[in-house]
């Protein structure tokens, strides 16, 4: 994309999101031994950049198409991002949850007026039950991550954060279905060039890792990590992406996520989720690849169950 079209998404979506703030904590970098910097996305609206996406998709739909409704299936953040999205335009929207998604994230989703499908926590039983709805509706399916209109706007939070003008080495996402960092990907090549995109990864669930490696798209034979926003694959859209302009996809285990979200949440009086915590233990325990440089990290969500917390 040419820098007026993203330009143009920014512009979209700007009246429907909020610009959120970005937090810097002396101790945190002394810790990091590097200048990290938090996107907030956490303060969001709906809690998380999901919205950015889901909003962008839904504009670009005909009046025709919108009256008719969009569905998508989602573990719970773009679930509620479409959800307060299609509120907020007017539009019905239809929500296949699994069964195991966070009970927040599904009252979340209620409240702000989507309608609710459970299914089996499967990719599979997701598709189906998604097929089924369109089939009987015909209603336009909103991809999570793997829809260019929605990659695009979720990169508008890489470009927020490079307006605050810090001349960033490296800016860091967690990688679960590939849509925010694909999204970064492009922003970031764009509007700063220099600046290189690493993603962050559950080594639970490492199919991104894997993909990168193996130069197609990897699966993962289990979903086993309180990463619950990163139990996704990467798709055909946002692969290419991905593969083209991200340096790196760091690991991290499961004691490393909770360790970087309880001290976000210490230090920094900031409620993140474990998906946003992968991100910042990847740089917290990586100082061999972050030490002295000036660095990004785009928290995606703090929509926790405060009823099962990991601390």
């Amino acid at each position: 994309m040419q820098k007026s079209d993203l330009l143009s998404v920014y512009q979209r979506i700007k009246p429907y999101v909020h610009n959120t703030p970005v937090h810097h904590s002396r101790l945190i970098d002394d810790l990091a031994k590097c200048e990290l910097y938090l996107k907030c996305e956490n303060f969001q609206k709906g809690g998380a950049y999901k919205i950015r996406g889901a909003t962008n998709a839904i504009l670009q739909l005909t009046d025709e198409e919108r009256s008719r409704g969009v569905v998508t299936h989602s573990s719970g953040n773009f679930a509620q991002a479409v959800s307060l999205s299609a509120k907020n335009l007017g539009v019905p929207a239809y929500i296949v949850m699994p069964t195991n998604a966070p009970k927040a994230k599904k009252a979340g989703t209620i409240a702000y007026e989507g309608i609710i499908t459970e299914c089996e926590p499967t990719i599979e039983a997701r598709e189906k039950a998604s097929q089924k709805i369109q089939e009987e509706t015909g209603a336009s399916f909103l991809h999570p991550s793997n829809q260019l209109e929605v990659i695009h706007g979720q990169g508008t939070a890489c470009y927020e954060l490079l307006q605050e003008g810090i001349d960033f080495d490296y800016i860091v996402t967690p990688v679960g279905g590939g849509g925010l960092i694909a999204g970064t990907c492009l922003f970031a090549n764009t509007f700063s060039p220099k600046t290189k995109v690493i993603g962050a990864e559950p080594e639970n669930v490492d199919d991104a890792y894997r993909s990168l490696i193996s130069g197609k798209i990897e699966t993962n034979e289990t979903t086993n990590t309180i990463a619950d926003g990163l139990r996704t694959n990467l798709g055909n859209h946002n692969f290419p992406i991905i593969q083209k302009h991200v340096d790196q996809i760091i690991r991290v285990s499961e004691d490393q996520i909770v360790a970087a979200m309880r001290l976000v949440w210490e230090r920094m009086k900031v409620i993140i989720e474990p998906s946003s915590a992968v991100a910042v233990a990847a740089v917290l325990y990586n100082q061999d690849v972050f030490q002295g440089k000036k660095v990004g990290v785009i928290i995606s969500g703090g929509n926790v169950d405060l009823e099962n917390l990991p601390f």
